[in-house]
């Protein structure tokens, strides 16, 4: 069955591509509604049908990314270029997902191709059963050093990144003992990586996970109620079959995909607004031995993502994703990626280097009077110059309107090319009230005044909503 081009199913899909993607312009949004929306979810859920961003080109334009260099900027710059331009939505959004959770930084480390590899560890496993997923970080070279597993040895433990996979990564606090955290540290001992050579003169050189037997601790230990000679391997598969797993992962998808939550810290005492829905993505994954795949397909087909309309505040990579989306900015490789590390810092947000362990704080807390200030003002110089593709094609929307161009029609017009915001009705009676200080849109000064409504319509409360 093939969706009918209606306002509504454009507006539902529009919407799953602004919360499975970054937003899409009115051609994309089009393109995907041909197919039914479970079609669409299962293209999403499955990136391995598309092609993957050739981005080698960029290598040209930007010397760091050929040779490996030690610029964190510019790499941040090569990731917003595939989420403007991936075939795989979904993909990029996991992996973003993934390290807002996950959280590993720079910071600590200060070596760039770590957590380059780091990424795209992410990226690779985005959405494979969850046992993979935590095998794979455990491996992580930047995640070993940024938890101390490095300094975790049979004969002496460093509980860190013990601690961490159980209270941040997987389960959260009140659902292990402090004997589980003792004994998933013994575990993991050994688990450590090749030291790089140094960064400098002559390279940038990469590290390696190396498992030491000789470091292991091989004795008996008990973990969450199970007793066993365990290896890491062995307390992942453990962490993932517990439903205190799938619940907690579960309200990072909700918080993540369908509408904005309380922070992490205050989950032990209050309950998830949707307890429903929550309840509907742990049968997912319980059924499917915690399949991420299925969780999400069943997540995003779900009555309550559809419905969860303006729910979520856009962080700053998704904000300036989206609009990058809307004005075409990228679609072809061009200078001047590398700016938008420093444009996301002052929203609140850089990229590969979360604040702590904890990763960002999300919701209502990405805005104050600066970062609000910093969004509009991006959204504002970015979307006001006539020569960029999504911008003229927004103007000459507004030339073939039938009939009287009427501010109405106009605004209206505007507003389905910006991902088909929905706005509230007093902010369309401000925009329209606007509108009519120049009349109908057939003067000259027709093309100026679509920019402004253009600016105004994205200065708006509800541009910071998806």
């Amino acid at each position: 069955m093939v969706l009918a081009q209606t306002k509504t199913d454009l507006d539902l899909v529009a919407h799953l591509l602004r919360r499975a993607g970054f937003g899409a312009d009115r051609a994309e949004i089009e393109r995907y509604a041909g197919k039914s929306y479970d079609e669409i979810v299962d293209d999403l859920v499955h990136p391995e049908r598309f092609s993957e961003v050739e981005d080698d080109l960029l290598g040209r334009f930007y010397p760091h990314l050929a040779a490996n260099k030690d610029n964190g900027a510019v790499w941040n710059g090569r990731w917003m270029f595939r989420m403007v331009n991936t075939e795989r939505p979904l993909e990029e959004k996991m992996t973003l997902f993934w390290h807002g959770i996950l959280a590993t930084g720079w910071t600590k480390s200060e070596h760039t191709p770590s957590m380059v590899n780091h990424i795209q560890m992410l990226r690779d496993n985005c959405m494979a059963n969850f046992r993979t997923i935590l095998l794979e970080l455990s491996k992580d070279p930047a995640m070993i050093f940024w938890l101390d597993n490095n300094e975790n040895h049979g004969y002496s433990i460093n509980e860190n990144y013990g601690r961490e996979i159980l209270e941040l990564f997987s389960m959260g606090i009140g659902n292990y003992t402090e004997d589980d955290i003792k004994n998933a540290a013994r575990a993991f001992t050994g688990w450590t990586f090749t030291q790089p050579l140094p960064l400098y003169p002559f390279g940038h050189f990469e590290a390696e996970f190396v498992y030491r037997e000789e470091d292991h601790d091989a004795g008996e230990k008990e973990f969450l109620g199970h007793r066993g000679n365990f290896n890491g391997e062995d307390i992942i598969d453990i962490i993932a079959r517990q439903e205190a797993t799938a619940r907690f992962i579960a309200r990072h998808l909700y918080t993540f995909f369908v509408a904005d939550e309380p922070q992490v810290p205050a989950w032990s005492i209050q309950e998830p607004q949707d307890p429903e829905a929550i309840q509907t993505l742990v049968n997912a994954w319980m059924e499917s031995d915690a399949d991420i795949r299925h969780v999400v397909s069943t997540m995003l087909k779900s009555d309550f993502f559809k419905e969860a309309r303006m729910k979520r505040v856009k962080s700053p990579t998704e904000f300036v994703s989206n609009v990058l989306k809307i004005s075409g900015d990228y679609r072809a490789v061009d200078v001047g990626l590398e700016q938008f590390e420093g444009t996301l810092v002052a929203m609140g947000q850089k990229l590969m280097d979360p604040p702590s362990v904890e990763g960002w704080h999300t919701g209502k807390e990405w805005i104050d009077g600066g970062t609000l200030t910093e969004r509009v003002n991006f959204a504002v110089n970015t979307l006001s110059d006539s020569s960029k593709p999504g911008i003229k094609a927004i103007i000459d929307a507004v030339e073939d309107i039938a009939g009287p161009r009427t501010p109405e029609k106009v605004v209206d017009t505007v507003l389905e090319f910006l991902c088909r915001l929905d706005v509230d009705e007093a902010s369309r009676d401000a925009l329209i009230e606007h509108a009519y200080e120049g009349g109908d849109f057939d003067g000259p000064e027709a093309e100026e005044r679509v920019l402004r409504l253009i600016t105004l319509a994205v200065s708006t409360r509800e541009f910071q909503f998806e």
